[in-house]
Parts: C-alpha cells; sequence; structure tokens
C-alpha cells in the first residue's frame, strides 16, 4: 500500500465547499471551554459536510488562533452562527423542523447503536460542557438524547471524540424504512 499524497485526495476547495450540499445537520456546542475542542469540532464538520456549527454561551468563536490551530481553516468553510443561549437555539431549530437530540447520558436515552434515523427528517445535535454536560433545561426541551454506549471504567469522551463518534454515525448510517 502506498500512501496517497495530498495533490491525489481530490479535496474541494474553500469555494468548492461553501456552494456544495450539506448533510441535514446541526452541530450545536452548548458551553465549551476548550478552544481545540471547539477547532476540532469544525474540522469534523467540514470533513462530513455538516450544515452549521452553533455556538453557544461561552463557546468561544472564530477567528481565534486557539481555534484555528486545531479547525486549519475549517472554522472559514463551515457556516456557523453564536448564540447567547442554547435553548434559543433548540426553539429556533424546532420551529424550522427539526429533531433536536441531545448527546447525553439520561434516563430513556437511545443508545446511538439502536438509533434510527429518518432520511425525511433533518437534526441537530448538542455537545455539553467538558464538565456539566448539556445543561439539564437543554435536555428537558430537546426531542430526545442520544447515548454512546461505553463499556470501560470511564463514563465520558472528550467533546471533540463525541462529536466524530455521532457525526459519522448520523451521516453514515442508512436511514429506517
Amino acid at each position: 500500500m502506498r500512501k496517497l499524497k495530498i495533490t491525489e485526495l481530490n479535496r474541494l476547495s474553500p469555494e468548492e465547499f461553501k456552494n456544495s450540499d450539506k448533510n441535514p445537520l446541526i452541530v450545536i456546542l452548548d458551553n465549551i471551554r476548550s478552544l481545540h475542542n471547539v477547532g476540532s469540532v469544525f474540522r469534523t464538520a467540514d470533513a462530513f459536510k455538516v450544515e452549521a456549527v452553533y455556538l453557544c454561551g461561552i463557546t468561544a468563536c472564530p477567528p481565534h488562533a486557539e481555534i484555528h490551530k486545531t479547525a486549519l481553516g475549517a472554522e472559514d468553510t463551515v457556516d456557523w452562527l453564536y448564540f447567547k443561549d442554547t435553548l434559543q437555539v433548540v426553539d429556533k431549530l424546532k420551529k424550522e423542523g427539526y429533531t433536536v437530540c441531545a448527546v447525553e447520558q439520561a434516563e430513556g436515552s437511545v443508545m446511538l447503536d439502536k438509533f434510527q434515523r429518518d432520511s425525511e427528517k433533518k437534526y441537530a445535535v448538542i455537545l455539553g460542557n467538558e464538565v456539566k454536560g448539556v445543561q439539564q433545561t437543554v435536555v428537558d426541551n430537546c426531542d430526545l438524547c442520544i447515548e454512546i454506549p461505553q463499556y470501560g471504567t470511564k463514563h465520558s469522551l472528550n467533546v471533540s471524540v463525541t462529536a466524530g463518534i455521532i457525526v459519522w454515525q448520523l451521516i453514515s448510517t442508512p436511514s429506517a424504512p
């Protein structure tokens, strides 16, 4: 096997990316402290052609050198908006027809490997603060919670790792019949 050169990857230019069709998924960051996590989520959103990233509460916004360090320019290609209040975003997206899902360990949560995506629906996923998770008031207003099964001694994943797992699963999984 030979590794491909960067010139062989046929990547979209920033202009082509901006004009391309996106996957009907919005990633919402609820009070994320780490700018490196924010940048990593932008990079994941770019890789999977996510519709947008919404930054809420204390989550930092581009342009910022620490976000750029991990986003590597994805903060310039992926559409994003800032909202002071995550509940405002939940209400807005529900009115626009999105199914809003908190990624959280909660009573009645749906395990990611059991989640059945409906191809007729648009989704928004909320990723919470590195310590406190998604705010309870936000969870209370979501349509459902999705949980990533975990089998070891730790019961949480890094926000950027969670984003990669969730986005990949929602983009790549065939929808329910």
